[in-house]
């Protein structure tokens, strides 16, 4: 669900009128401060107005449209053991010995893990990496790797966006005499694991005020303090000293990846990393873009949406480190294979999502029969590929308003993974059923989690979580609502609007993308496409109608097949609509154009 500021006034409130079962909430801003912002910016009105519905003012918006690093970035030693981590780590460093990097398999950890190997090795430092197999070993440190990598020479070992949670074997491999520093963003218990050093801002004993950062973010405040801790004693005076904002697209991905909220530093660390990464000097990530057909600068959509998804394929359907290895690499020949793999490997995942889609959903819809799903959604399958049960969940969560869990079976232990909404700490929830006894393991963070079930303790496991979510946010959602920025016309949708629009990205979580409302448009063309023609295509008018007097507007609407929206402006009858949507510069062979990503529609006259 969008975060808004202030109240909303209601377009429509009739969810039942929208073709895709949406309430129409116009976000309430001040007209004053509207004018007032756009006279002082020098932007449109309309621009004005979205920045006022935010909660900015004529003193904050200025920072607001130009996040600094100087500014957001905090000093690194506010976070608990960060002193400790980062001695370790420089007389690691110093004295030659391995450092070994043990890195969750999805965006978050292979961007992670990247980051640090490459500031390592730009140290000077021997540095290995090592990502866990999700099928064979499945999520977070294991005792096994830990051990093996000592074996091979690691001196210390540090683990990214995972390790909080691992009580067992990470005492297990600390009773071996490896030192082992968590970085970790995840929820926490009262306990810590045991480790040399635990650097979490979410850990329950640090008031950080930062907990919103992905682990690639404490991963760079990690990078920042063992900089700092080698340059006050010395190591850079016969060596040159990286400069460690070259990294930030790298930070930027898994940040934009991990979808936490855009604002503070996680706001500013995205910023300065998207234009590093405009720049194209990670060989890795330039691969990747040409690979996917992103020729325009990268914005934080093809992060999110573009690159992420790719960098993710490695992990849940190919080999676990491709990511990373992309992500590191200095070879162009080998980034390019590595893209392409990746690549491949995407398609064989939209392939293998797509089935369990279908079942999952099949499943779900059998057990309502009509009735109300309750506060959360469980499916459960044999067979299912654990790398898209994420996928999946995020899928249902949003087809049925609420948060989703998706389980898939290996004999009678089933990994899962599930995602939330605004309001719903799953992460916390997950952890509850832990302490409980109804887990195997399991934790998180407040919109998305994961765990391992026992198949006999899940109907207990789904109740205890349905009271849970039920105590955040009721037992009926009530129906999703889609708030809307301005209101506007095709024809005020111009490339102007829209060019003036990017300062206020990047857009993520925190920080939604303006959604407008373009009043009274006709449909001049609206046809199927995509491989399996789920999508529709628009051309649409304002009330100048098709001579252009009212503007002229292209729009598409992804996946529109799976509601009644496809249908509709298919067969649209000449019918005048309003609709709701994105505005984005879209390229082709060179051009720009105005398109706007349709989100919902209704017919004008109801």
């Amino acid at each position: 669900m969008d975060s808004h500021a202030g109240s909303v006034t209601e377009f429509f409130s009739d969810a039942k009128l929208s073709l895709t079962g949406r309430r129409w909430l116009v976000k309430a801003a001040d007209d004053r401060q509207a004018m007032a912002l756009s006279q002082r910016l020098r932007v449109p009105e309309v621009v004005g107005r979205v920045l006022a519905s935010r909660g900015l003012g004529v003193d904050s918006a200025p920072g607001f449209l130009d996040p600094k690093l100087k500014t957001h970035l905090p000093d690194p030693d506010h976070l608990k053991d960060m002193d400790k981590a980062a001695s370790r780590l420089a007389a690691a460093v110093q004295a030659g010995e391995q450092i070994a990097i043990f890195g969750d398999y999805d965006v978050d950890g292979a961007t992670s893990s990247a980051l640090l190997k490459r500031f390592f090795e730009a140290v000077g430092a021997k540095v290995r990496v090592y990502i866990p197999d999700r099928m064979e070993e499945g999520y977070g440190p294991n005792a096994p790797a830990l051990l093996k990598l000592k074996d091979e020479g690691a001196g210390v070992a540090v683990t990214v966006d995972c390790g909080q949670v691992a009580f067992e074997p990470l005492s297990e491999v600390a009773d071996a005499g490896l030192d082992v520093i968590v970085v970790d963003h995840h929820a926490g218990e009262a306990r810590l694991p045991k480790a040399f050093a635990v650097v979490n801002p979410n850990r329950l004993d640090d008031d950080s005020p930062h907990g919103q950062m992905a682990a690639v973010g404490v991963a760079f405040l990690v990078a920042v303090a063992v900089n700092r801790t080698l340059k006050d004693t010395g190591w850079y005076e016969d060596r040159k000293m990286p400069d460690l904002m070259q990294w930030l697209d790298i930070v930027a991905l898994g940040t934009v990846c991990d979808v936490v909220p855009l604002t503070g530093v996680n706001r500013a660390l995205v910023a300065q990393g998207l234009k590093v990464m405009g720049a194209r000097a990670n060989v890795g990530l330039r691969m990747l873009c040409d690979v996917a057909g992103v020729k325009e600068k990268p914005g934080a959509y093809h992060l999110g949406f573009v690159l992420g998804p790719r960098i993710n394929a490695g992990g849940r359907v190919g080999q676990s480190d491709l990511g990373t290895r992309l992500l590191s690499t200095t070879d162009e020949s080998e980034a390019l294979a590595l893209a392409q793999r990746l690549n491949d490997f995407n398609a064989q995942r939209q392939d293998v999502e797509a089935a369990v889609l279908d079942e999952a959903t099949a499943q779900v819809n059998v057990r309502l029969a009509g009735a109300e799903p309750g506060p959360i959604v469980i499916a459960s399958g044999d067979g299912w590929h654990p790398g898209v049960v994420g996928i999946v969940a995020s899928r249902l969560k949003d087809k049925y308003n609420r948060p989703a869990c998706v389980v898939s079976f290996d004999g009678d232990t089933g990994t899962a993974s599930g995602r939330s909404m605004s309001g719903a700490d799953l992460g916390a929830a997950v952890i509850a059923a832990r302490q409980a006894g109804l887990l195997i393991k399991g934790g998180g963070h407040a919109m998305a989690a994961g765990f391992t079930v026992e198949r006999e303790k899940l109907p207990e496991l789904e109740a205890f979580l349905a009271a849970r979510i039920e105590q955040a946010i009721g037992g009926t959602p009530p129906p999703p609502g889609l708030y809307i920025d301005s209101i506007t016309s095709a024809a005020g949708a111009n490339m102007h609007l829209v060019r003036t629009l990017e300062q206020v990205g990047p857009f993520g979580v925190g920080n939604p993308e303006p959604r407008f409302c373009i009043q009274n448009a006709t449909i001049v063309k609206a046809d199927p496409v995509g491989a399996d023609q789920s999508h529709v295509r628009l051309i649409l008018t304002g009330e100048g109608g098709a001579s252009g007097h009212g503007g002229r507007l292209a729009a598409i609407a992804f996946r529109a097949f799976d509601t009644d929206l496809g249908p509709a402006l298919v067969n649209h009858g000449g019918a005048p609509y309003h609709f709701v949507g994105r505005l984005r510069i879209n390229v082709w062979n060179g051009y720009e154009s105005v398109q706007l990503m349709v989100d919902d529609a209704v017919e004008a006259w109801v």
